[in-house]
């Protein structure tokens, strides 16, 4: 393991203010549900969006998870569905106990509160990891067309663009020269195009281990309301290129042997050829690691959540790597080159 960070996470999670009245009609909608008058609530996890969760505990025996997301601003129903497509495919969701979509309530089934992200070390990475490869190939076997969202060119080219708009432009304050933005939407075409050319299945879109549960059976599988029907790696990649920790190159190619070999073995339609379905992995993973950066600049500056810049220079980093390793991508290697003097002063400023 290279570096692992929790700062992102610490920073995210905050105790419900006094006044907070949707967390007092959340405590009237579980009384009626639970029956009981006197039992614990207290913050469970962070999440990068306006989703909240509780730990409800009564008898200090029974514990459940509560979801707050205000509807107005969030949607159960796709982490309804979704819920119940995992459980059906045999991997370890949250339960829905009972729902008030009109309030935008949820209690769920509570599947523990360590993360794989809290547990993972180098002398159970391996484990975990090969647990947590064995469920995602449960999920890509049940996927069906037309169940859920497409992972389709017009989103993909959305989530890229969030690089430009919110890292470099906001975040770093540059313009871009109309030789850059021409390197960059270049890349972009070829990665997407890549992307694109890859078996469709179930990706969870957040597979990584912040959201995954040491649980049993193992792993618990959290945050997968985004989940869309699209490239076969996208998956393997959030979980081994993650946000929050970083491994050694030659560990995340035998991780990603690992998945390979399984799925063909379940009959998963995973390219035939080692170093193709790599190369596949790999440029899926730079679409990600573009997304990524530019959300977690916009997690700051337009969401008033701090922390997540801090990460930001992983998936740089990521980045970089990958668009030197193919000769197709060079401009794109130079281009995030260009910016890295900028990101350096940018980050001593404290911004």
């Amino acid at each position: 393991m290279v570096l692992k960070s929790h700062n992102s996470l610490l920073k995210a999670i905050r105790l419900a203010p006094d006044n907070d009245t949707r967390l007092e009609q959340l405590r009237g909608w579980l009384g009626a549900h639970l029956g009981a008058g006197a039992f614990g609530l207290k913050p469970a996890s962070a999440d990068a969006s306006f989703r909240r969760y509780f730990r409800v505990t009564l008898d200090d025996a029974r514990s459940w998870i509560a979801m707050d997301a205000p509807p107005e601003r969030e949607d159960c129903r796709p982490f309804v569905r979704v819920a119940a497509l995992l459980r059906a495919a045999g991997v370890n969701a949250p339960e829905v106990i009972a729902q008030d979509l009109a309030r935008g309530f949820l209690l769920l089934t509570d599947l523990g509160d360590t993360t794989y992200l809290d547990a993972l070390n180098e002398a159970n990475a391996d484990r975990l990891f090969g647990d947590a490869i064995e469920a995602l190939i449960k999920w890509q076997l049940a996927s069906r067309e037309g169940v859920l969202p497409p992972y389709d060119e017009g989103l993909l080219r959305r989530e890229c663009n969030l690089f430009p708009e919110w890292y470099v432009a906001r975040h770093l304050a540059l313009q871009l020269s109309a030789a850059q933005r021409q390197q960059l939407a270049e890349a972009v075409t070829s990665v997407i195009s890549r992307s694109l050319a890859q078996p469709a299945v179930f990706v969870h879109r957040d597979f990584m281990p912040r959201n995954l549960m040491v649980s049993d059976p193992n792993p618990g599988v959290i945050d997968f309301q985004d989940a869309v029907h699209g490239p076969i790696t996208y998956d393997l990649v959030s979980l081994t290129r993650d946000a929050f920790v970083s491994w050694e190159e030659e560990r995340v190619t035998d991780w990603a042997a690992r998945y390979w070999r399984g799925a063909k073995r379940q009959g998963l339609p995973v390219n035939a050829d080692f170093s193709e379905f790599y190369r596949d992995f790999e440029w899926m993973g730079l679409q990600r690691h573009l997304k990524v950066i530019g959300i977690f600049a916009r997690i700051h500056y337009r969401d008033g959540k701090s922390g997540y810049l801090e990460d930001t220079p992983r998936f740089v980093n990521y980045a970089r790597a990958v668009a030197g390793r193919y000769r197709e991508l060079a401009p794109l290697a130079r281009l995030l080159d260009e910016l890295e003097p900028r990101a350096l002063a940018t980050s001593r400023s404290g911004n």
